[in-house]
């Protein structure tokens, strides 16, 4: 919003005072992830700048970090491991998170808002006392250090964001379709997958992204539940850094950081497509 010609002095040294600061709250913010990405093409091992590229000297940069994640096999890996446990993980949390949201929209649901704090609980309870409670429990059913067990830790921690995403989707949802389609002879089957799902479907994708980069980035569950076979990139990254420091840990960090921002970009646009949807935005 632009500022008006009629603002008085004071108006306009708030105007320019708080973009300011709203600048300077998003430098800070920011500052650190891209302060990565330069430092991921540095010729030598050092996680700092070189006089070569401080001056901007072809010979400073290399991507040699690059060739090394995609040919070293521990990283390789690490990547398949987190691609399987994210995408098991994310059906799950999706399916689960849907028809939890599904349920808790009915407004004769009993103790709806004793569930819904119960269901999003994990993104509440500190970490590190849900992965130790997981330990436990997942060990003395015999699926710690296993695959199984580490999609459905993380299913428990994606399903929260999918509950909340389609949960506000459904807010306003005009229920007079549902009676509709079913006055019209449908099966509640076909009312849900012909009516309820494309409305909803913005909501759920952006759940399930969530839920996808949740367990792809997490590592405090995968260290206590996981075993070396199921060692994600997270997990390679805090054992290089604790082990053996190597600016590849930049470079899968600058990878990560791509495909979050093409994540932060599908989001936004399944949430104005749901807006329009939902008739909220004009198209």
């Amino acid at each position: 919003m632009a500022l008006p010609a009629y603002a008085s002095p004071l108006e306009r040294v708030w105007y320019y005072s708080f973009r300011t600061i709203c600048g300077l709250i998003f430098f800070f913010l920011i500052a650190p992830i891209v302060i990565i990405i330069p430092l991921s093409f540095n010729a030598v091992p050092f996680f700092t700048f070189t006089p070569e590229m401080l001056s901007l000297d072809p010979a400073g940069y290399s991507l040699k970090w690059y060739e090394d994640f995609f040919t070293n096999l521990n990283w390789q890996g690490a990547v398949r491991n987190s691609v399987i446990i994210a995408f098991f993980a994310t059906i799950l949390s999706t399916a689960l998170g849907t028809v939890a949201a599904l349920g808790l929209s009915r407004p004769d649901m009993p103790f709806k808002t004793t569930i819904m704090a119960l269901l999003i609980s994990p993104m509440i309870v500190p970490l590190i006392i849900s992965a130790a409670g997981m330990y436990f429990f997942y060990t003395s059913i015999g699926l710690a250090s296993t695959h199984l067990g580490v999609i459905l830790a993380h299913t428990a921690l994606g399903t929260p964001f999918v509950v909340i995403t389609v949960t506000a989707t459904l807010v306003g949802f005009d229920n007079s379709l549902v009676r509709a389609g079913l006055m019209c002879g449908a099966t509640p089957q076909r009312v849900f997958f012909k009516v309820i799902m494309p409305l909803i479907l913005p909501g759920v994708i952006s759940g399930a992204l969530f839920a996808f980069v949740t367990s792809f980035d997490e590592v405090v569950v995968v260290l206590l539940v996981g075993s070396f076979e199921q060692r994600t990139i997270p997990w390679q990254m805090f054992s290089g850094i604790r082990e053996q420091i190597s600016p590849t840990i930049l470079a899968v960090a600058t990878l990560l950081v791509s495909v979050s921002i093409c994540l932060l970009i599908s989001v936004e646009w399944l949430r104005r497509r749901g807006e329009r949807l939902r008739g909220i935005t004009a198209t």
